[in-house]
């Protein structure tokens, strides 16, 4: 239970960081090559971690990897670490912070859809319910308008790394969320640049200017923290829940917007948030709330 606790603290710890990072990353992308800017960014992430693995004492459990479980890494890599990544920052030069936004919080329905599928995990009505409030609720906070290539791009960005969150629960079954997220982000990157040499565009790396290498430290912050406190939250929760739980950071993305763009904040925008906010307490205050009555004495019907 302890455990649960904590993994639902580091999951609610990530989505306050994504909303951070989603603001920041629309002005980061734009001054530089999207798949440099992800490779590079990635890079520094992995390299951050051969650190905290070190510091952990980690690393002679890294050295024990079979190569199964290297193959795996490598897995997530590709699918978490590379493809959606160069997807995603080549659609957000093109495509609005809203619509973004929109397609970037459907996470949770292809994360939970695929894991009900591979992990067998349960989807009970109160998650369906909650599941119908988001949805509603990040249309609200962000009215996508109209619908192109870019947008299309991120939609398929967010199942790749839906599938590879699926993949990750299992593989944190038998490892640490560092080890997995070193994973992640090093073959990430790794195929990332392979894929610039292959196209011919691995020389624009040379061509970085300090003020785009700002941008690149600046983004690769709340990124290290982000794969930290995930993984490490995933390894103890249902995928399910932790993407739902992830949606809360819709309202702080809204928020600096309005504060650093002078966006105006409307009706349906504070709906939106409110309703964020009750599918987030229908899921886990409900649930912990039941739990305590239950331990009290009292005596509830069973629900998911």
């Amino acid at each position: 239970m302890l455990a649960e606790k904590k993994g639902y603290f580091l999951v609610l710890l990530t989505a306050i960081i994504s909303g951070f990072s989603i603001f920041l990353n629309k002005f980061a992308v734009a001054e530089t090559n999207p798949i440099v800017f992800a490779a590079l960014k990635n890079i520094i992430v992995a390299a951050f971690l051969v650190s905290i693995i070190l510091l952990l004492k980690e690393f002679p459990a890294l050295k024990k990897l079979s190569r199964k479980q290297w193959a795996k890494l490598m897995a997530i890599g590709l699918l978490g670490g590379s493809i959606p990544f160069a997807l995603f920052f080549s659609a957000l030069k093109l495509t609005s912070a809203i619509n973004a936004g929109f397609f970037h919080k459907t996470l949770f329905v292809f994360a939970s859809l695929f894991a009900v599928v591979f992990l067998k995990e349960k989807i009970g009505k109160r998650f369906l319910l909650a599941a119908g409030l988001l949805l509603l609720a990040n249309f609200l906070i962000f009215p996508f308008s109209g619908f192109g290539i870019p947008d299309l791009l991120i939609i398929i960005a967010v199942a790749f790394w839906a599938l590879e969150n699926t993949i990750s629960k299992q593989v944190l079954k038998e490892l640490s969320g560092s080890i997995v997220a070193f994973g992640r982000m090093f073959f990430g990157s790794l195929i990332l640049l392979l894929f610039l040499a292959v196209s011919g565009q691995l020389q624009t790396i040379t061509t970085v200017t300090a003020s785009q290498w700002q941008w690149i430290l600046l983004a690769s912050i709340p990124l290290l923290f982000y794969v930290l406190a995930f993984y490490s939250g995933l390894k103890a929760i249902p995928v399910s829940k932790a993407t739902a739980l992830l949606m809360l950071g819709q309202p702080i993305t809204l928020l600096l917007s309005l504060a650093f763009l002078s966006q105006e904040f409307s009706f349906n925008q504070a709906i939106g948030i409110v309703l964020t906010l009750a599918a987030i307490l229908l899921l886990f205050a409900s649930a912990y709330a039941v739990s305590f009555f239950r331990s009290k004495g009292f005596a509830f019907a069973r629900t998911k």
